[in-house]
């Protein structure tokens, strides 16, 4: 494929668009970033950030979301017109973090807020979302992507066109956007015509507790459910309805019918004022997906790949995760370190993703709201039959969020460029799912890369170390105290890989080759090498030891795993050698035993010109 040197277009600036074009510049790649709205969209929309959501944008170096997500709410249930709850209970169960995985919790936070903050990141980096911008059409041939995109300026409503020539399209323009659909890409999948949910912000004026997700049923078959959420103002809250015997299509399009509405279904009467109606949309669940996320230079990701219930809420974040996919790879074609086959990968390892997620979640869309002619939905709590009350009890079990819901165990352990030799052979991808659990005790390559604090900085590169001579060997010696470690998650980033060389010494002859032959011919922007050595109560300075010759050679992190948490994490016996690559997306590209494995899995991404296994002659 050609190169191209205009920028990379990105359409639609919800969280999977703003995502693709911050991880673009981050990697210094100049991007455009258009929206067809006038301006950023108002609505909570999705709100549950799930911990692998929260591992992106800490690479991403966006570290402010999680710092102001707030905790999901437990939940007290009521009858319809009462104000003490008969049940309450939790939707999940609060984790406590470990080294190994520092996000453990699903947190809420409103679309707008997210979007301002990755929006003020964008800016700093010279970015800005083009808003009133609107894409009508777009071609490409092997060169470039030209698209056309209508501008709208000022309040007369005066449109002016532009076209734009870009050197690839990230599209995130939505369900109902037009990429996809010029592109000849299908979306097929049904329609859940029995279910039907309304959904808004609003202010209130209620006798409710602001600590708790509040839940009222009418009957079998009604629900309403009432978040606060600060976001929205101290009387701001977040409500969903939910009826399969009541009409609720047309409601957002009459206010004071959706306003009697509420107050019907909480049953309160005069005791709920509802002041204002921020926001408020309808929606239909449909499960569909693309047959392949892109062509030539262009590409889908978000709603505009797939879309699916909300229960579960999976949505914003397999979004993001698909932009993060994309974008990284993009930056590395697009700079010419690695060939166009790679941006190939991003159906290869996302559409099984999406696949398993799909089916998931439909399948807790029919425990929570019912389906296949078995009735699931909140059953009445106005009954006090045994069948109801029995009905009553399950709705915390239908509520509940199981440990695939925090997108820990998603992994690309069948994609075509990651590289496991540890592995057994017996073993096939396939059997554990792109969307299965974190196994304990089990680390593959195309899984998360584990965190790892506690790491104490012996050799830092550009530094040089504290040598202490012993004839024809050296020692490092360790920093007084060993305190104020780094962690794995700080060094790893959305602009370069990393290299892993777990390790009992400097000495061993495996990791002079592999630093050797990664200084030579990756160019060092884009790899961040690291040694990996265990940590040892009785003898600290033993593994540090090096022959004189290499002491000015090391242009790698050395850490000492003081704590052991790296080598506990990623699966490393203290004298065993193994080496780790973490891709800018922080999923493991390869568990390899050395140089050649290397040159296995560096060939995939940068093909045979790019990575190791180019000559030096080559590389010069």
């Amino acid at each position: 494929m050609t190169t191209c040197t205009a920028p990379v277009l990105v359409v639609g600036a919800g969280p999977s668009g703003i995502t693709a074009a911050l991880t673009l510049a981050r990697n210094n790649v100049p991007v455009r970033i258009v929206e067809k709205e006038s301006q950023h969209r108002r609505g909570q929309r999705g709100v549950g950030i799930k911990p692998r959501t929260f591992e992106v944008f800490h690479f991403l170096r966006v570290p402010e979301i999680h710092e102001r997500a707030t905790p999901v709410l437990p939940i007290k249930q009521y009858q319809r017109g009462s104000v003490e709850p008969f049940k309450m209970f939790s939707m999940v169960d609060y984790t406590e973090p470990t080294p190994a995985i520092p996000y453990f919790n699903t947190k809420l936070m409103g679309q707008p807020i997210l979007e301002a903050i990755m929006c003020e990141r964008l800016a700093e980096l010279g970015c800005t979302v083009e808003l009133g911008t609107r894409l009508v059409s777009f071609s490409q041939d092997e060169k470039c992507v030209r698209a056309k995109v209508v501008k709208r300026r000022g309040d007369n409503g005066e449109e002016v066109e532009e076209d734009i020539e870009a050197a690839y399209m990230i599209s995130a323009d939505g369900a109902k956007g037009m990429t996809r659909k010029q592109l000849g890409l299908t979306f097929l999948g049904t329609t859940r015509e029995d279910n039907f949910l309304v959904l808004g912000d609003v202010r209130l004026e209620v006798g409710l507790d602001r600590a708790h997700w509040h839940i009222f049923s009418q009957t079998s078959h009604d629900l309403i459910t009432l978040r606060p959420t600060d976001e929205l103002g101290k009387d701001g809250w977040r409500f969903v309805m939910s009826s399969r015997t009541i009409d609720l299509e047309g409601l957002i399009r009459d206010e004071e019918a959706l306003v009697s509405r509420i107050k019907d279904f909480v049953g309160l009467g005069d005791d709920i004022k509802v002041k204002e109606v921020m926001w408020s949309s309808e929606f239909r669940p449909n499960v569909r997906m693309v047959n392949k996320l892109g062509v030539g230079r262009i590409f889908v990701a978000g709603d505009a790949a797939h879309v699916h219930s909300p229960a579960g809420g999976q949505g914003l974040n397999s979004s993001v995760q698909d932009a993060f996919n994309i974008a990284w790879k993009t930056a590395l074609v697009y700079k010419g370190f690695s060939p166009a086959s790679l941006l190939d990968t991003y159906t290869a390892e996302r559409l099984p993703v999406i696949a398993e997620m799909l089916g998931f979640t439909t399948e807790m869309h029919k425990v929570m709201f019912g389906g296949s002619g078995v009735e699931h939905t909140p059953q009445s709590i106005a009954d006090d039959d045994d069948k109801s009350k029995g009905a009553k009890s399950d709705l915390d079990r239908r509520l509940r969020r199981t440990n695939n819901m925090y997108m820990l165990g998603v992994n690309y352990r069948s994609s075509p460029i990651v590289v496991d030799e540890f592995a057994p052979a017996s073993e096939a991808s396939a059997a554990h799912g792109a969307y299965g659990e974190i196994q304990e005790g089990v680390l593959r390559a195309g899984d998360r890369a584990p965190d790892a604090p506690d790491l104490v900085p012996v050799i830092t590169p550009n530094r040089a170390p504290h040598l202490i001579s012993s004839g024809s060997h050296s020692a490092v010696s360790l920093p007084s105290g060993m305190a104020g470690g780094t962690r794995m998650f700080d060094i790893f980033a959305s602009t370069h890989h990393t290299v892993i060389t777990f390790a009992p010494a400097l000495a061993v002859p495996a990791v002079r080759s592999i630093l050797v032959e990664l200084q030579q011919v990756v160019p060092k922007e884009l790899v961040t090498q690291v040694v990996m050595l265990p940590g040892s109560a009785s003898e600290p300075n033993s593994s540090l030891e090096t022959s004189s010759e290499e002491d000015q050679t090391i242009d790698a992190e050395v850490l000492i795993d003081h704590a052991g948490h790296a080598y506990r994490g990623y699966i490393v016996e203290s004298q065993e050698v193994k080496v780790v690559v973490v891709r800018p997306d922080g999923v493991i590209g390869a568990i390899v035993r050395g140089v050649k494995g290397l040159e296995r899995y560096f060939e995939g991404v940068f093909g045979k010109k790019g990575g190791v296994v180019a000559t030096v002659e080559d590389a010069v």
